[in-house]
C-alpha cells in the first residue's frame, strides 16, 4: 500500500493493477485488490479479462441495454463470455449479499458467482443450488463450462 500526498493531509491509496491508477485504500478496495491480486496469480485468471469497479452500463456485453445504475466489484470474461461475478465485502456477510449477487447478476449472466471478503468465500455456479468455500482456478472454470 503506497501513501500519496494530499494538500493538507495524507491520503492512503493502493495501486490497482488492473485500472492501471491509484485508488483510495478502504477497506472495500483492500479486499478487491487482494482478490484481484489472488486471481490472477494464484488462480490464473488473464488481467486483461477482468473488468473492475464497473457499471452495469459499462460492460461490453450489456452496451446499448436498458440496465440499472449498478456497479459490480470484479467481472471476468471468458473472451466475451462473462465467467465469474464476484461482489466483495469488507467484513462478514450474509444471506443478503448472496441475494445481492444474484440479483446483479440477472442483469450480467455470468455462469458462475462468488461473494467475498479477506475471511470468507461462498462460490457456486449461476445455474445450481448450494454454495461453496473456494473459487477455482480459470483453467478449471473452462473446462466446466466444456463439460
Amino acid at each position: 500500500m503506497g501513501t500519496m500526498g494530499s494538500s493538507s493531509q495524507s491520503r492512503k491509496e493502493i495501486f490497482d493493477p488492473i485500472r492501471r491508477c491509484w485508488v483510495r485504500a478502504t477497506p472495500e478496495e483492500i479486499v478487491r485488490q487482494h482478490w484481484l491480486m489472488y486471481l490472477t496469480g494464484a488462480l490464473g485468471f488473464p488481467k486483461e479479462r477482468i473488468a473492475v469497479e464497473k457499471s452495469l452500463a459499462e460492460l461490453p456485453h450489456l452496451a446499448g441495454r436498458s440496465v440499472p445504475d449498478r456497479r459490480i466489484d470484479i467481472l471476468c470474461y471468458a473472451g466475451e463470455r462473462p465467467l465469474l461475478l464476484i461482489e466483495c465485502k469488507e467484513g462478514a456477510f450474509g444471506e443478503h449479499a448472496l441475494d445481492q449477487i444474484a440479483g446483479y447478476n440477472h442483469h450480467v449472466g455470468a455462469d458462475f458467482l462468488a461473494v467475498v471478503s479477506l475471511s470468507r468465500v461462498c462460490f457456486k455456479p449461476e445455474k445450481k443450488p448450494g454454495w461453496i468455500d473456494k473459487v477455482p482456478t480459470f483453467k478449471e472454470l473452462i473446462q466446466w463450462l466444456q463439460q
